[in-house]
């Protein structure tokens, strides 16, 4: 695959504190002269099977070129192995642990490698920055990382469903991201939680304040939100409950 390599792309579940900026420290030290963007630091901790549903919505309308250094990864120090993935026009790197299995299996084309290059000095606990940020500049300044090319069913997650019926990601707002793409499920369906039906609506201005609905997001997602007010709070909703079913009306 050939393509371009920059900028360099965040996606973690590191939160506020100090793990972000170590790792934007030591890709500014190895890489002073390329950009790199936060696309998002707060996926649900440890989650990576939910993060796993997010990547490929999230990356559908960003320019290719782009390494995206993905961490999600509560196996750190383990056996598992750091893949690189090309896909989309970009790369991907991160563990083996199910993060890039849907954006593999959603992506014509795609290539799949174990990377068998790690740094002298690497910490048991700090992958982010000691392995997978390093391995993105050794990938820009075009060094081996060694890789060994697999088949997509040997990696974790391969046997993963393509959609996901449960919350992948709440927002500040309280709306609630699902694994499920909106393509897949049409405008007069309505969505079953708990004891609720909810309808479809394009946007928020379409129903009542503080009235629950589920629409396509910008990322292309099956969303549940409430017009002025915090879908998670009225529904009792957090990442990894599932929703649905979709029913049609009567």
């Amino acid at each position: 695959m050939t393509m371009p390599i920059q900028p360099i792309v965040l996606v973690t579940d590191f939160g506020d504190g100090i793990y972000v900026g170590q790792m934007r420290a030591r890709l500014g030290n190895l890489l002073p002269a390329v950009p790199v963007v936060d696309l998002v630091h707060d996926l649900p901790p440890f989650r990576a099977d939910l993060a796993a549903y997010l990547l490929p919505a999230l990356i559908r309308d960003m320019p290719g070129g782009g390494i995206y250094v993905c961490v999600v990864d509560p196996g750190v120090g383990s056996e598992r192995g750091g893949l690189l993935v090309g896909a989309q026009d970009c790369w991907f790197i991160g563990p083996d642990n199910g993060l890039l299995a849907p954006l593999v299996h959603c992506s014509d084309g795609a290539s799949v490698a174990r990377i068998g290059w790690r740094p002298a000095a690497l910490s048991a606990s700090f992958h982010g920055r000691d392995w997978f940020a390093p391995a993105a500049a050794r990938l820009v300044a075009g060094e081996d990382l060694q890789p060994t090319p697999i088949d997509s069913a040997e990696m974790v997650g391969s046997d993963w469903p393509s959609e996901r019926a449960a919350v992948v990601y709440v927002d500040r707002f309280g709306n609630l991201m699902t694994g499920l793409r909106a393509a897949n499920h049409g405008s007069m369906q309505s969505l079953r939680i708990g004891t609720r039906t909810l309808a479809h609506a394009r946007t928020f201005c379409e129903v009542m304040p503080g009235e629950a609905f589920w629409y396509e997001n910008a990322l292309g997602l099956v969303e549940i939100a409430v017009n002025q007010g915090r879908a998670d709070c009225l529904l009792g909703l957090s990442p990894g409950d599932s929703i649905g079913p979709f029913t049609h009306p009567n």
